[in-house]
């Protein structure tokens, strides 16, 4: 029996908020000191999957995340099999994507584990969640609409847009050298980078500035041409959870990073992502919207 679309926009919808909650729940392992509370992978000792009361609550919160995997695996599951009992064959590569992204981060959870928590690992770990959360949210959005339709602006503003993305993927990449430079380690035996805090912090800030500049530049843009009202919101919002999550990081950084202030930081790099995967989507209407001429302005009837 065919599959409606509402049920595959709300699967896809479940989709994204598991995949940007683990994200939250594995921050919340590493400010409680609890990355190695179960020590080996894919047990969680030696002699047991399951977290042992001689691991107190550091196993239990690690053991607990380690369960949500098997959750957010279930989620993608029935998200592909739902857009494969649609019609929209639009939507299959990245629900499968989406789904071949758990098992690769389960294995490269195991890696970080067995390395002790090495930095690098920690950080690209992140990453594929980010990467994860990206590709979640554009399949939620694409779901919602009959298909894939022509450029809505013009190319130099969707080549901005790009440029915004890897902006934004470089203050992703920057953040973890952050982390992996900072005291919140994950364990008290986890090694550092061994990069200057404050040098990479400034780095970090210079990146979250240049891509603040970008935006501003786009939506400035954006208006004055009388653009598409969805790219407009799409990038008035992404500007705005930019900004919050500054002012987050900045209040972090200088009062000693709080851990309820960090993984609210955490949180907010999962917006900033979201929102970005939504401002790329949106250069493009769906199935039914008219090609943009390149050389007219939109009009109302194109937003």
């Amino acid at each position: 029996m065919p599959v409606s679309p509402a049920v595959v926009s709300r699967t896809a919808l479940a989709n994204l908020v598991a995949n940007g909650a683990i994200v939250v729940t594995g921050g919340a392992v590493r400010l409680t000191g609890s990355g190695l509370g179960c020590p080996t992978w894919p047990r969680c000792t030696d002699d047991s999957f399951v977290a042992t009361p001689e691991l107190a609550g550091h196993g239990v919160i690690e053991f607990g995340n380690r369960l949500l995997t098997f959750v957010l695996a279930a989620i993608a599951v029935a998200t592909v099999v739902a857009v494969f009992r649609s019609p929209r064959r639009d939507l299959r590569t990245l629900a499968v994507l989406a789904f071949l992204g758990i098992p690769a981060q389960a294995l490269l959870g195991g890696v970080t584990v067995l390395t002790g928590l090495n930095p690098w690992t920690v950080a690209a770990h992140f990453l594929l969640s980010s990467v994860l959360v990206a590709l979640t949210t554009v399949l939620w959005l694409r779901s919602r609409e009959p298909g894939v339709g022509h450029l809505l602006v013009r190319r130099p503003f969707a080549l901005l847009v790009t440029g915004i993305a890897a902006t934004t993927a470089a203050v992703l990449v920057l953040g973890t050298v952050v982390t992996g430079s900072g005291p919140h380690s994950g364990d008290p035996g986890a090694g550092r980078t061994g990069f200057d805090p404050e040098l990479v912090s400034q780095l970090h800030a210079d990146s979250v500035f240049l891509l603040l500049g970008l935006t501003i530049a786009l939506l400035v843009a954006l208006h004055a041409t009388d653009s598409p009202g969805r790219v407009r919101r799409a990038a008035r919002d992404l500007l705005v959870v930019q900004l919050l999550q500054g002012v987050v990081g900045y209040v972090q950084y200088f009062t000693g990073l709080p851990v309820v202030l960090v993984l609210l930081h955490m949180l907010g790099a999962v917006l900033v992502t979201a929102f970005t995967a939504r401002l790329v989507w949106s250069v493009r209407g769906p199935a039914s919207e008219q090609p943009l001429d390149a050389t007219a302005v939109p009009t109302a009837a194109a937003r």
